[in-house]
């Protein structure tokens, strides 16, 4: 099977690869809330695993399963707080299961930069699994269950991401941030814009969840910050000298590949939609 999808083109790897992954993912995001947290934590734990072992690949040690654990508590915790199963004060579990990552380090004899690993792995709790459990918060928003406001979300950074592939595939001349990301381009940056733009427009009509006003700050955000979600991860890559997170995903790369741009921008969404929602 890896030989056949070896022979297949970026492009038509990435269309196998959507046509297969992104019904089942819009299906347990509409199906129920239970879902659609199981199918962000464990995206969540997959990612932030894929996080810890690059860096193990510079030579870092964080820790790896105690801190993937600690991400997927916190996105346990943010569904059944904000669905009132449990009280919010139970997010206090969070502080002395992250403390307990020095404890566990303080027992490493063979650990050579004990402070160095311990702030990597906080860093993929922060970085990877506080995000997917803000999606959850936002989902869960008022005690009922929104899953056209996580949908669109995805339908954004999604066609951002499309427009962005086939505009700077295509007409791509001017250099974006080269130092970073050779490869990207502002008429690749105009092109995610004018594709999450018709999205969000579509939402405006068919996603009374938000106004329309909203529907347009939430795809101007994600445009803004996804694409930066994208230049910090290729910062990442370029600091360990690699072209993809991974190759869990065809023609995509690695989990982390696939979500950065949401990363970025999921602390952003919730906190324009606490604010001005």
């Amino acid at each position: 099977m890896k030989q056949r999808l070896a022979k297949l083109t970026n492009l038509q790897q990435r269309i196998i690869a959507a046509v297969a992954g992104v019904p089942v993912i819009l299906f347990m995001i509409w199906y129920a809330d239970w879902s659609f947290a199981l199918l962000f934590t464990l995206v969540s734990a997959l990612t932030q695993r894929e996080f810890y072992k690059l860096l193990g690949l510079d030579g870092f040690e964080p820790l790896t399963a105690y801190g993937t654990v600690v991400g997927c508590l916190v996105c346990v915790l943010a569904y059944f707080a904000e669905k009132g199963v449990i009280g919010t004060d139970a997010y206090f579990l969070i502080c002395p299961a992250s403390s307990m990552i020095f404890l566990i380090k303080l027992y490493k004899k063979r650990d050579m930069k004990p402070f160095t690993n311990i702030g990597f792995t906080f860093l993929g709790i922060i970085y990877v699994a506080m995000p997917f459990a803000l999606l959850i918060v936002l989902a869960l928003r008022g005690g009922s269950y929104h899953p056209s406001i996580i949908i669109g979300c995805l339908l954004l950074l999604w066609a951002s991401d499309i427009g962005a592939y086939f505009a700077g595939t295509y007409f791509g001349r001017r250099k974006l941030f080269e130092r970073v990301s050779p490869k990207k381009s502002w008429e690749g940056a105009v092109g995610g814009a004018i594709a999450a733009g018709l999205v969000a427009l579509g939402l405006a009509f068919y996603a009374p969840e938000l106004k329309p006003w909203q529907w347009y700050c939430v795809g101007g955000i994600i445009v803004v910050t996804g694409t930066y979600g994208d230049l910090v991860e290729s910062l990442f890559k370029r600091s360990i000298a690699i072209k993809d997170s991974g190759t869990s995903i065809p023609g995509h790369g690695g989990f982390l590949d696939r979500f950065d741009g949401l990363l970025l921008a999921a602390p952003f969404i919730i906190t324009f939609l606490k604010l001005f929602a």
